[in-house]
């Protein structure tokens, strides 16, 4: 037996049996060439992968092309896809011009890291989709959203077709997107779309139901969905867009014919997409009906347009809390009478929808008590009284501040009872800038069964405003140090606007205080500026 030299100086046998059993016991292909390039040894493994190679094979040559092409470049490694597998293959050298190509099946490693660029990519899509719909609060704004964001990712052309909202609509309007088109379009379903389409009328049910080809039939109603020369589609995919309530409508997702159709993990994940996008149109539903239901309480609170009462000049000015709902607790309102009018100005304990409702309560209070009494202190007595009367009022802990007034007219300008529950005194500006409160006390309105109320008297001369405000104005914070405006600030205003109209006067107080927020949220904002006009 021969032998050779191992490091250590150890003799290794040269047994060509026992080498060829290591050769063949390895899971990688080994190839050898001598120095011409022709192949002298092929291990089992190889013989495997690679069948085409054999001993004698000129590897330049050899019908695997990136290996022949690595061989003819003096390259050290290649990549192939041969008969299904996927094969990466390295050089070395050997002694004697001799070299040594080991190659591996890589498939299932390359399959692997596939895969997790596809989950990676699934992942980033459906996040992105989330924050998208999430951000769309209405309904069209989630349908655009689902539309545009399927495509290309999971189909060629998107189309949304919501349930119709209102009953009077017996056919759902579609919204569609493909590929290569500059915006979304939209339709009217024809009335045979859910008999014609397969799967639809079972998304719109809320059932799920599995992809295929395109019938092999003419078009007919799925054209009109379709862009022009879009051809016959090759897979659809029916999604129903699921709410917690059932279905919202259903997503049809549609890929050209030379495209690969949806294999499961499509199907989960354009699953996945369209219960989002159900949820989201939901949520935009939801928000729809509560934004209605708010316009037409903000309608109803709104202070009204003030009437024209001969004899008294009068502006109004109100601010609703910092948010999307412009409805709040602070309010006025004033009732014309043969002799002058009745004014109310008042602010509700709480904010939000909680003490609109109040609010509303109060002022229709006043609406019919004023028909029987029109005296500023037996008529907030009785305001308070009506309110413990309510059927809910040992459950809630509500009441409201008030000042409420009567104006008449006199020979020379404007007598003026105040009664006052619990709120700021108003302030008199005179035509010289003098600004002085008129203190009138309280309790607040609403808050004790047996409260006591107080009543004052001012007199208006021309040129003399009364101005009633809720404590929004004067507690409205700036941006540094959170510093109110206070009432130092607010007199300093209204001397500066004395002998101006109401109108003027009010808007030279909210500039103020806007100036002083600097873009900060504030409070409730209402104010009432009277005066006896010039033909008082």
């Amino acid at each position: 037996m021969t032998t050779t030299q191992q490091p250590g100086g150890i003799p290794l046998p040269a047994d060509e049996r026992l080498a060829r059993e290591l050769l063949d016991g390895l899971a990688e292909a080994v190839l050898t060439t001598d120095g011409t390039g022709r192949v002298t040894l092929v291990n089992a493994m190889a013989a495997e992968l690679i069948p085409e190679i054999d001993a004698g094979t000129e590897l330049a040559g050899c019908s695997v092309a990136a290996l022949a092409r690595a061989v003819a470049n003096g390259a050290d490694r290649f990549d192939a896809d041969h008969h299904g597998r996927r094969l990466r293959g390295v050089r070395r050298q050997l002694a004697g011009s001799r070299w040594a190509w080991y190659v591996r099946d890589v498939t299932e490693e390359h399959a692997r890291a596939d895969a997790l660029l596809a989950e990676r990519s699934r992942t980033a899509f459906l996040a992105q989709a989330g924050s998208r719909l999430a951000l769309a609060l209405h309904r069209d704004q989630v349908l655009l959203a689902t539309t545009t964001l399927a495509v290309p990712y999971l189909a060629d052309v998107a189309v949304a077709l919501p349930r119709p909202t209102v009953p009077a609509e017996p056919h759902p309007r579609w919204i569609r997107y493909a590929d290569g088109e500059p915006a979304p379009i939209t339709g009217l379903a024809s009335p045979a779309l859910t008999s014609s389409v397969p799967g639809l009328a079972e998304a719109l049910a809320g059932d799920r139901a599995e992809p295929g080809p395109w019938p092999d039939a003419p078009l007919t109603d799925l054209a009109d969905l379709l862009p022009p020369e879009f051809g016959l589609p090759g897979m659809v995919l029916v999604s129903p867009l699921l709410s917690a309530s059932g279905s919202a409508g259903a997503l049809l997702l549609i890929r050209r014919s030379g495209r690969a159709g949806f294999d499961p993990r499509d199907v989960e994940l354009a699953r996945e997409f369209a219960a989002r996008a159900g949820a989201a149109l939901a949520t935009a539903d939801l928000h729809g009906e509560q934004a209605h239901l708010a316009r037409v309480l903000q309608t109803s609170l709104l202070p009204p347009e003030l009437p024209v009462v001969p004899g008294v000049s009068m502006a109004g000015g109100y601010r609703a809390a910092g948010d999307s709902l412009r409805i709040g607790g602070d309010f006025y309102e004033v009732f014309p009478h043969p002799r002058g009018a009745l004014f109310a100005l008042g602010d509700v304990c709480g904010k939000g929808v909680g003490a609109a409702v109040l609010t509303g309560r109060v002022r229709q209070s006043l609406q019919t008590l004023r028909l029987v009494e029109q005296r500023p202190l037996e008529l907030i007595q009785l305001l308070n009284q009506a309110l413990f009367d309510a059927p809910d009022a040992a459950r809630r802990n509500q009441f409201t501040t008030l000042l409420l007034g009567s104006l008449d007219r006199g020979p020379a300008g404007l007598d003026v009872r105040i009664a006052g529950g619990g709120h700021p005194a108003p302030l008199l500006v005179t035509a010289d800038g003098t600004v002085t409160p008129v203190p009138v006390g309280g309790m607040p309105v609403g808050a004790l069964t047996a409260a006591r109320f107080a009543e004052t008297r001012v007199h208006l001369d021309p040129g003399d405003l009364l101005l009633a405000y809720t404590d929004g104005v004067t507690e409205a914070r700036g941006p540094r140090d959170a510093a109110m405006f206070g009432e130092a600030r607010l007199r300093a205003t209204l001397a500066s606007a004395a002998g101006q109209p109401p109108a003027a006067l009010i808007d030279r107080v909210l500039r103020a205080v806007d100036d002083w927020l600097g873009g900060q949220a504030h409070d409730d904002i209402a104010m009432l500026a009277v005066g006896a006009s010039a033909s008082a």
